[in-house]
C-alpha cells in the first residue's frame, strides 16, 4: 500500500477512536466534573455539539483543500485533534469540555479532505476497492475506541484522552515526513455561499419524489444515534456495568455490525430484493431492539448480538433502493442530500434521545430502546408506500 495512503486511513481510523472512546467514560467524566449525577442533558447536548461542528465545517475545510492543498488542511487538522485531546484530558470545568469536544468535531470534519486526498491519488477503476478500505478503516476505529475507553477509564478518566492525543500526534509527525500534497492548490478566492451546510436540502423539493428517501435516511440516521447517546447510561443504570463492560459491548456491536455489512448486503439483496432486504433488516433491529428494553442481565446484551447484526443489511438495501429512484444526472445531487441529512439527524437525535432518557431513567431505563423501535417502523411504511408512487410515477410517465 502507498504510504501516503495508510496515513490517510490512519486518519480515518483514528477519527472514529476519538468518537468511540469518549462514549464508555464520558458519564462519569460529567459526574466528576459537575458533582452531579444528573448529566443526562449534558451527554446529548455535547454529543450534539460534535455533530453540529462535523456538520459545519466539513464544506469548510473541504473547500480548503481545494484553494490551499490537502496537505496543510490534514495537518493542521491532526495538530487540532492532539491538541484537543489534551485539553479533555486535564480540563477541570464543564465549560472546557465542551469546547474541548467541539474542536475535535471540527477536526473529524477532516473526512472530506481525506476522501478528496484519495479521489486525487486514486485511478477511477481502483476507488471503489479504496472506499471500501475507507469504511473498514473507520469501522475498525469504532470497534477499537469504545474498547480502548472502557479499559482505560477504567485506570483513570483521563487517560482515553491521552492515549488519543499520543496517537493524534505519532499520525501527525508520520504526516509530516511522508504526505505528499496530492494536487496543485487552487488559490483562487473561496466562494462562501458554496460553504453554507443548508444548501443541498434546498434540492429536497426540487427533486420531484425525494422527501420520502430524506426522511427515511433521516429517521436511521437519528435512530442510530441513540447507540452514542444512551448506551454507556443504560448499561450502568440496567446492569452496574463499569467502563470495561460498556466498552466491550459497544465494540463487540461494532465488529458484529462490521462483519455483516461487509459480507451480506449484496447476498441479501440478490435474494430478497431491496425492499424486502430493507424490510428484514428493520424487522431484525426491532427484535433486538425488544428484547435490550427487557433484557435484566448484560449477557442477554451480547446473547442478542447477531440478531442485532443481522439488522446492518437494511441501511445498505435502502441506499441501494434510493440510488434507483433518481436519474444518473441527479445521483451527485441525491447523495449530497442524504449526507446533509445525515447530519442534522446527528444533530437533533441526541438531544431528543437524552431528553426521553432522563424522563425514564429511574423507572424504566429500557424503554429508550422501545422509541428506538416505533421510530425505525416508521420508516418502513415510508419505503413501502412512497417509493412505489415514485417508482409507479416514473413508469406512467415512461409509458
Amino acid at each position: 500500500m502507498k504510504k501516503p495512503l495508510i496515513v490517510i486511513f490512519a486518519a480515518i481510523c483514528l477519527d472514529a477512536i476519538g468518537m468511540g472512546l469518549v462514549f464508555p467514560i464520558l458519564p462519569r467524566l460529567l459526574q466528576e466534573v459537575t458533582h452531579s449525577p444528573d448529566i443526562v442533558a449534558y451527554i446529548g447536548v455535547m454529543t450534539a455539539l460534535y455533530a453540529a461542528m462535523q456538520f459545519l465545517f466539513a464544506p469548510v475545510l473541504g473547500a480548503l483543500s481545494d484553494n490551499l492543498g490537502r496537505r496543510p488542511v490534514l495537518l493542521i487538522s491532526l495538530a487540532g485533534a492532539a491538541i484537543n485531546y489534551l485539553i479533555m484530558a486535564f480540563a477541570p470545568w464543564l465549560w472546557m469540555l465542551f469546547f474541548g469536544r467541539a474542536i475535535a468535531g471540527l477536526t473529524s470534519a477532516n473526512i472530506s479532505v481525506a476522501t478528496a486526498y484519495i479521489t486525487d491519488i486514486t485511478p477511477q477503476a481502483k476507488r471503489a476497492g479504496r472506499f471500501g478500505l475507507f469504511s473498514a478503516m473507520f469501522g475498525i476505529g469504532f470497534i477499537i475506541g469504545p474498547v480502548l475507553g472502557g479499559v482505560l477509564g477504567d485506570h483513570w478518566i483521563r487517560l482515553p484522552f491521552i492515549a488519543a492525543a499520543v496517537l493524534n500526534a505519532a499520525n501527525l509527525l508520520l504526516a509530516v515526513f511522508v504526505l505528499p500534497e496530492s494536487r496543485p492548490p487552487a488559490r483562487q478566492r473561496i466562494d462562501l455561499a458554496a460553504l453554507n451546510p443548508l444548501k443541498p436540502l434546498r434540492w429536497v423539493f426540487s427533486m420531484k419524489g425525494l422527501l420520502p428517501i430524506v426522511l427515511v435516511y433521516f429517521i436511521l440516521s437519528g435512530a442510530g444515534e441513540a447507540y452514542g447517546t444512551c448506551w454507556a447510561l443504560w448499561g450502568f443504570d440496567t446492569f452496574g456495568w463499569n467502563g470495561l463492560w460498556i466498552g466491550l459491548s459497544l465494540g463487540m456491536f461494532g465488529l458484529c455490525q462490521t462483519l455483516v455489512q461487509a459480507f451480506l448486503p449484496g447476498p441479501a439483496t440478490r435474494l430478497l430484493g431491496e425492499r424486502k432486504a430493507f424490510v428484514i433488516g428493520i424487522g431484525f433491529a426491532c427484535i433486538a431492539l425488544l428484547a435490550m428494553a427487557f433484557a435484566k442481565q448484560g449477557w442477554m446484551v451480547f446473547a442478542i448480538m447477531p440478531v442485532f447484526a443481522l439488522s446492518g443489511i437494511g441501511t445498505p438495501a435502502f441506499q441501494a433502493l434510493a440510488t434507483r429512484q433518481v436519474d444518473a444526472e441527479r445521483q451527485g445531487q441525491l447523495q449530497g442530500v442524504l449526507a446533509s441529512a445525515v447530519s442534522l439527524a446527528s444533530i437533533v437525535a441526541p438531544l431528543a434521545f437524552s431528553t426521553f432518557y432522563f424522563a425514564t431513567q429511574r423507572q424504566w431505563p429500557g424503554a429508550i430502546w422501545l422509541s428506538v423501535t416505533a421510530i425505525n417502523l416508521i420508516a418502513v411504511p415510508l419505503v413501502l408506500v412512497g417509493m412505489r408512487r415514485r417508482e409507479a410515477s416514473g413508469m406512467a410517465a415512461g409509458a
